[in-house]
């Protein structure tokens, strides 16, 4: 899975606003794509939540892991870790009409 860290001017210090600074850049290199799983420093929280509750001492915390498996191409660091967010592209499913 392909890292990008925005630090400095860039990164904004609440959770909505590094989402939508993840959205972009995870449009501007995958295309359209959704975001799998995410991480919230601060408040301690993930998405799905508690996956990582089952990882213990793992080098990889769980919500990296559960992206990774769902087929997630890019992870957006904001800061020093503050906030990750974990996108995969929606590739085929992107352009699927609605019945």
């Amino acid at each position: 899975m392909r890292t990008i860290r925005l630090e400095g001017d860039a990164v904004v210090p609440d959770f909505t606003s590094c989402k939508t600074l993840g959205d972009s850049v995870a449009s501007a290199l995958l295309g359209p794509a959704v975001c799998l799983s995410w991480f919230d420093r601060a408040q301690n929280r993930e998405s799905p939540a508690h996956a990582s509750e089952c990882h213990g001492t793992c080098e990889v915390p769980g919500y990296v892991e559960y992206a990774q498996h769902r087929g997630g191409a890019l992870r957006v660091v904001c800061g020093e870790g503050d906030f990750v967010f974990c996108y995969r592209p929606l590739g085929e499913f992107a352009d699927e009409p609605s019945g």
